[in-house]
Order: C-alpha cells, then structure tokens, then sequence
C-alpha cells in the first residue's frame, strides 16, 4: 500500500507524491507510516511547515517510533537554518552554505526510508563540504545505529557533542544511541535536553515520560505528561498511557477518571478496556465499571469489545452474564459473536440443550462456522459419527465461500477420525495443509549450534524479570500465553500480529547471524530493550511470546541477558504433530506434507532436550500432557514451573476442545513413517510409546 508513495518519492515527482500520500492518509487516519509519507511528499514539495505539522500528527499516534523523532529533528534544524546556516558555515568552510544542508537533509531522507546505502553515499558527499558539522555526525552516528553498531554511534556522537553540546539533532540522535545500549538514564536525560529547547513537542514529553516509566518511575512519569493531559486537543492515547501509569503507580482512583477520558475517544479500544477492567477489579466498584459500559454500549451498540467487557464484570455462568448477552442480541439481532456468547455461557452453566440450540442458530446464519459446528457435530459423533461424516459431506456440497469451504473440510477431517477412517481423515487434513502453504511463513532454519558459549553473566540486582515464551507447532503454548494475558501478567503477544517489533528477534536469521558473527548480542538485546515502550509494556516485566527460538541466541540472552528465564510449552512430539496437521499453529508455518513436518519438528525438540541436558540456560518446561483443555490444570503447571501464584482463567478461555494427550497412538499406521521420525527425541524428552 506504500509502493506507489515511496516509488514517487524516489522519482522526485512531489505533485504525484503528494497525491497519493493524501489518498493514504484519508483511507488510514490512524497509520503514522501513512503521516511519515505524506511529510517526506511535503518536504519534496517545499512545505516545511505542512512537513512539520504531518510529522506531528503521526508522532501522537507513535510517539515511541524513534526514525519519525530523527525525521522531526531534521526538520527543525532545517527550519532554524534558513537565516543563521549560511553565516555558520561561510565562517567555517567558507563554502556555499546551501550546498551542505540540502546533502544532510537528503541523507535524512534516505535513512527515514530505510535506504542506509543512499544515505551513507549522501554523508559522504558532506563530508567533503563540512567534515567536522554536528549535523554531519548525527547522520554518521543514526547510520552506524541503523546498521547494528551501537558502540560505534555512540563514540561518534559522544564526541561530537562535547563540541556542539546544544546541536539538538546530536542530542536527537545520542539519546537513540543511548537506548539503544539499554542506557535509559542517559537517553532520558538526552531528551531532555532537547524539551528545554523545545517544549511544547508532545511527542517528545511522551516518548521522555515512556523513559522515565521503563526506569520503574511510573508516578513521576504521569507527572511529566500532566501538562499536555489539560489540552482538549491531547489525543486519547496519551490519557490512556497515562491512567496506565497511573495504574503501575497504585493510584487507581487516579487511573479510572483518566481511562473513562480515553475510553469516551476511543470506545471498544482493547487496551483502554483491559486497563480499565484491571482498574475495576482493584478497586472493587462494579457498579461503576457496569454505568460506565452501559453508558457507552448506548451510544456504541455494535462495538463487540464493549459487549465483551461488560459480560467480563459477571459471572459467566450466571443469570447476570446472560442478560447481558440478551440485551446485545437486541441490539444486535442475530449477531454471531453475540451468539457464540451465548454458546459458550450455555455451556459453562450446564445447559446442553441451550447450548446446541444457540449453535444450530449459528450455523443457520453462517454456514460451517467452526465452533459452532464443532459443537453440533460433537453431540452427532458421540451418537452417530458416519452421520457426522454424511453432514459436514452436505455442507460442503452447498457451501460456496472457499473459506467455508476450507473450514468445513477441517471438520471432516475430525468427522473421519471419530468414524474410525483414519487415512481419509490424515489425507483431507494434509490436504488443507498443502493448500495454504503456499499463504504461510516457511519452516525456520535451524542452526544446529551447539557451543562453544560465553559465560553467563551473573545475575544484576534489581533485576526485572524477563521471560521468554515458546512453543512449536502443536505444543498449544498459545493456552499459557492466554493463562498470563488473562491473569494480568505482561504478556506481550504483538510478534504473531498485524504490527509486530521489528528488532531481531522477529527475524528468521537471528540465530545464523549470531553464530557467524554479523550480529552483534549485545546489539541484540538493547534492541529488544528499546522497544519495550512502544510495546506498551507496562513495568519492568516483560513477557515475550517468540515465535522463533534457537538455542544460538543464547549466544545474546547468556552474556546480556541473565535475568531472563526461557518458558518451553511441550507435548508428546506425535500428538505435536498431529495437533499442528489438524488444527494448524499460531506461527502460521508451512507444512508441506507430515513426514517433511516431522523431520523439521524433531530437529526444533532436539534443541529443548539440549537446553536441559546441558542446563544451557534458565528454562522452565511446561508439559501440557493431559491438561491441554483445562485451564485450572494449565495455571496450575505454570504457577508450579515458576513458583508464583497464577490466576485461573475462566472455563471457556481455551475455546473448542482440541485433540486429547495420546491421541496420536489411534493414528499410527496412518502417520507412521512420521511418527518414526518423533520416535527418537520423543524418547529423549522423556515419552514413550
């Protein structure tokens, strides 16, 4: 969606850019990428000011995003510029004054654009001009910061800042260095004094109050963000972070007024909702949490979030929980989430009968919708599987959606298992999977590395504690994720998103880069440090879903990184496996047929049965075996591995039941040559046959 943007912008065509950025803007008002563009257009056209203003509005919606403050800096040098840059530079080079700022500017260009040869080309150009300019060192020291070489950043502008202390853009760019090296102290105060120069920049206040909230600080953060919260025209998301802080600080009555602010703004945001929620549970005052979402489920009826938040203040079960599900279907009749409340509540509560009578519906409006059919279809295979068969055979006859239709064949595949036809239930299942390989990530390399490794580096007092969540396919570590989300811990679940972190351990070739070399761990770590923030990241804690792990990072978390444990969810490797082919993964990874799933599943164990024989790392291993589909039994294990209290998630988090622990002995003939292939670190971690 960018393309066309960035293609008129390389061309030089501002007319055509702008064009096209405003389209982008008034289709996704709320996509700071989408600002960024349209400011690069308004430089290109001339337009400092509307550049300035642009940059502005997509700094509120991501203040933490650390290229859009450099591109800000920019901007304001080159503002600042026009009357005092040719005296300046005349004294100094006693050369063309212009020549100079427009190469910067273009390096800036090019660095906002990810493009660091063009940049590095254009530094070096100015450098003929000015070698020693401030400005020339902040681009020097972003390019050497882009390119993964903290320490050679923060020499370049550290000494270049000691002869132009009061160059904002330097103390711009030293305070991404300094964060990037996890130095937050320094970077705060780096920013600060930029705030002194400049202190109506909203984005910057946020992004310093962000700092001093990732110090532990979170009652003086609030305080830093105090005088924009009065501003009619502060946006929502900054009285949200701020009833969020308000919330680490244990000012809870402090948090809710702030909270409802953003709410009023943003109704049905998830994030406002779940600060809220916590806030109300603190506090105890149900009565306010229901006025509150009564009041803005009158103006917002259809906003399925609200709906969802206010059946979170009752008992699910209850009498309560299902009136609340009764007016939403008034106000939205024969909606489907609605329903599958209403499916789910049924069920919690004992009513069977209600319950396949709220699926029937379901199914009625929506053809092979899965967890309704699941449900139908779980009454009809305990009375009569080859029915089963011959019902969802008749709903993929008349479905017409290929969605639906791949949906439906899933459930066949669980028809044909229940009927005892297990080579036709393995052959549909495969045959969804090779289907949508095609949609899906290709399975990770591996790197094999087995050593030798760098000392672990003792454990710092004081530390925040950083855990390291995984699973392979099939391992349903997505129910521990679940089991911290709904219990309040921070669990941060973005990598398997529309919007994930882009700091290296969202990359394939982490691990490979680790082992040979081109990626620095230290690097590594300040990186995932540094986007903490804009994460949204509540306190020091911080836990991390992967969805990749390789037992070469190590090569990073064990010199950089002790404090953090690695949390391993596990299961027989065969029910693994035939989890992953019937139900798919959360990591959408490819499997091209079972045998070459299960050669790569065993190498990915083989790694887990090597971090414990050698105890290469704190680790903990969650086996899921037998308690796969109870939440009490999943926080339970988990509170067990970590020897913390872990609330228990209400009875219907865990959604459809999924295959039970030795499921997968019922398929041995159908996927033996597989299983042989499991058998060998099956043993290793403990299964037999």
């Amino acid at each position: 969606m960018y393309d066309p943007v960035l293609a008129a912008l390389r061309r030089g065509a501002a007319d055509d850019a702008l064009a096209l950025a405003r389209e982008l803007v008034d289709t996704r008002p709320d996509d700071a990428v989408a600002h960024r563009l349209l400011a690069h257009a308004q430089r290109l056209s001339g337009d400092d000011a509307a550049a300035l203003a642009t940059l502005d509005a997509a700094l509120e919606r991501a203040p933490e995003d650390a290229d859009l403050h450099l591109e800000r800096a920019g901007l304001l040098l080159r503002a600042r510029q026009l009357d005092e840059a040719q005296a300046a530079l005349a004294r100094s080079v006693g050369l063309d004054p212009n020549q100079f700022p427009a190469y910067v500017m273009q390096a800036q260009l090019a660095l906002g654009r990810g493009e660091l040869d063009e940049a590095e080309r254009l530094a070096r150009t100015a450098s003929r001009i000015a070698p020693d300019h401030p400005q020339l060192a902040a681009v020097q020291g972003m390019l050497a910061l882009r390119r993964g070489r903290p320490d050679e950043a923060l020499s370049i502008l550290s000494q270049a800042a000691t002869l132009a202390p009061d160059e904002p853009m330097l103390r711009h760019a030293l305070g991404f260095a300094y964060l990037a090296k996890g130095h937050l102290a320094f970077a705060e105060q780096a920013f600060r004094g930029v705030l002194e120069l400049h202190p109506d920049n909203t984005a910057l206040r946020a992004l310093v109050a962000d700092l001093v909230r990732q110090q532990g600080r979170p009652g003086e953060a609030v305080d830093e963000l105090a005088p924009l919260l009065d501003d009619p025209a502060t946006p929502p998301t900054l009285h949200r972070l701020a009833g969020e802080l308000e919330l680490r600080a244990e000012r809870v009555e402090r948090a809710i007024p702030r909270l409802k602010h953003a709410l009023a703004r943003l109704p049905g945001d998830r994030r406002t909702l779940a600060a809220l929620i916590e806030a109300w549970e603190r506090s105890g005052d149900r009565e306010d949490a229901r006025s509150t979402l009564d009041a803005a489920l009158a103006t917002h009826p259809q906003a399925d979030e609200l709906w969802l938040a206010r059946l979170s203040v009752e008992p699910f079960a209850g009498e309560e929980a299902r009136a609340v599900i009764d007016r939403w279907l008034v106000a939205v009749p024969d909606h489907i989430p609605a329903l599958l409340a209403r499916l789910t509540a049924l069920d919690a509560s004992g009513d069977r009968d209600g319950a396949e009578a709220a699926a029937q519906r379901i199914v009625e409006l929506q053809p092979g919708q899965a967890q309704a059919e699941m449900r139908l279809l779980d009454g009809l295979m305990q009375r009569d599987p080859d029915a089963a068969v011959a019902r969802v055979e008749s709903l993929l006859a008349r479905a017409q959606d290929p969605q639906v239709k791949r949906g439906l064949r899933q459930l066949l595949g669980h028809a044909l298992d229940r009927a005892g036809r297990l080579d036709d239930a393995v052959a549909a299942w495969a045959a969804i999977q090779a289907e949508v390989a095609p949609e899906r990530l290709p399975l990770p390399p591996i790197s094999g590395y087995q050593g030798p490794w760098p000392e672990a580096a003792p454990l710092p007092d004081g530390a925040h504690a950083v855990l390291f969540v995984w699973g392979a396919p099939g391992s349903l570590v997505e129910r521990i994720a679940q089991t911290f989300q709904l219990g309040g811990a921070p669990m941060l679940v973005d990598r398997l998103g529309p919007n994930p972190p882009q700091d290296p351990l969202q990359r394939y070739d982490t691990a490979q880069r680790l082992v040979d070399g081109s990626l620095d761990g230290a690097y590594l770590v300040a990186q995932w440090r540094a986007a903490l923030g804009g994460r949204g990241v509540q306190g020091g804690n911080a836990f991390d879903w992967l969805p990749v792990w390789d037992n070469a990072l190590l090569l990073a978390l064990r010199p950089h990184m002790p404090e953090a444990v690695a949390m391993i969810a596990l299961r027989d490797p065969r029910d693994m496996l035939l989890d992953w082919l019937a139900f798919g993964a959360p990591v959408p990874l490819r499997m091209e047929s079972p045998l070459e799933a299960a050669q790569w599943l065993a190498r990915s164990l083989e790694q887990v049965a090597e971090l414990g024989e050698q105890n290469l790392f704190p680790h903990r291993v969650v086996r899921l075996d037998g308690i796969e589909s109870d939440p009490r039994g999943v926080a339970q294990a988990v509170a067990d591995a970590l020897g913390i209290s872990v609330p228990v998630p209400p009875a219907q988090a865990f959604g459809p039941q999924r295959l039970p622990s030795g499921h997968w002995q019922r398929f041995a003939g159908a996927l033996d040559e597989a299983f042989q292939v499991l058998a060998p670190v099956a043993a290793r971690l403990g299964y037999t046959a």
